[in-house]
């Protein structure tokens, strides 16, 4: 069976694809349903373009090499966010493993639920492993920078987006210092938000979300 390679809003076979778009930033493509992934509870949609792209790992499940482990390991990212955090879904938009290959999580249109307070601005993506002490393969890396360009070019994110690392909006260690390191010399990397804190200070999110993280400063 031949695989896909997404090059806009369809799929073509690999072969047919290499041929009519010969282009460094086709990628292939794993669909939810090619996964495996459970029925959402529920969806809200995201509205589009976005202005950040938030880079995560996974930490858990670890670095997955083949179509195989990875399909297991975003089964079961799925299961613990659905499951335990009591989330609608797996928290990303998409994740990318070690074999290369885009994964779709909640895919580009709907809300995704991986960085508090700012996931209305933003799409989500996990590099799946634990990017703690070492870099992801450089096939991972390549392929989550193709992915960005296609949200680019398909009119998902703006074409001047941001790029943060999950600890810029959370008090998190994620993407995992070694990863982080990389990220920073990354195209459209920015600086700030440098924190969560700072988050209170950003335009782009909903007034509503800036008075509460407000009133949460006051308190605490």
């Amino acid at each position: 069976m031949s695989k896909n390679i997404y090059t806009g809003p369809t799929f073509v076979p690999a072969d047919l694809a290499s041929n009519e778009i010969p282009t460094k930033y086709d990628f292939e493509f794993v669909t939810r349903e090619e996964w495996g992934a459970r029925t959402p509870k529920q969806t809200t949609n995201l509205t589009t373009p976005v202005p950040y792209v938030v880079i995560h790992h996974s930490y858990v499940p670890s670095a997955c090499y083949t179509r195989t482990e990875c399909a297991r390991a975003m089964r079961s990212m799925q299961d613990f966010h659905m499951d335990k955090r009591e989330w609608w879904d797996i928290g990303y938009n998409f994740a990318v493993g070690s074999d290369g290959v885009v994964y779709e999580g909640r895919g580009w249109t709907t809300l995704g639920a991986h960085s508090l307070h700012f996931n209305t601005v933003s799409i989500g993506i996990c590099l799946i492993g634990d990017w703690t002490g070492e870099l992801p393969p450089s096939a991972q890396l390549e392929t989550s920078k193709a992915l960005m360009k296609m949200g680019v070019r398909e009119g998902y994110v703006k074409a001047d987006y941001r790029l943060v690392g999950h600890r810029q909006v959370r008090d998190t260690e994620c993407p995992g210092d070694a990863l982080f390191r990389d990220v920073r010399t990354w195209e459209h990397f920015s600086p700030r938000p440098a924190s969560a804190e700072e988050l209170v200070y950003m335009d782009e999110l909903p007034k509503s979300v800036r008075d509460l993280l407000n009133k949460s400063i006051v308190k605490n």
